[in-house]
């Protein structure tokens, strides 16, 4: 996993889309996911079977791109960003 920006993307094992999150640093934001006692991330992880990545350039990059994401695929974890309201 790299150290750069970009977008993550949690899938289970239908190779849905559950959560799509942004990071400045890949590998360091990552890492976080396994050290949190947040239940409701807990139980995303353990959901998850596949994580894909993509990365950008910027940090504005991967925000945009993050944005983009969730209002097209609609992943049950991002509560947020799901509508344009």
């Amino acid at each position: 996993m790299p150290a750069k920006p970009g977008v993550y993307l949690f899938q289970n094992a239908d190779g849905t889309n559950i959560y799509i999150g942004k990071a400045a640093a890949l590998k360091a934001r990552l890492g976080s996911y396994l050290k949190t006692k947040d239940s409701r991330i807990q139980k995303m992880v353990a959901t998850a079977s596949k994580l894909d990545y993509i990365q950008t350039d910027s940090e504005i990059e991967a925000l945009i791109l993050e944005s983009q994401l969730i209002k097209q695929k609609q992943p049950q974890f991002n509560i947020m960003l799901r509508d344009d309201k």
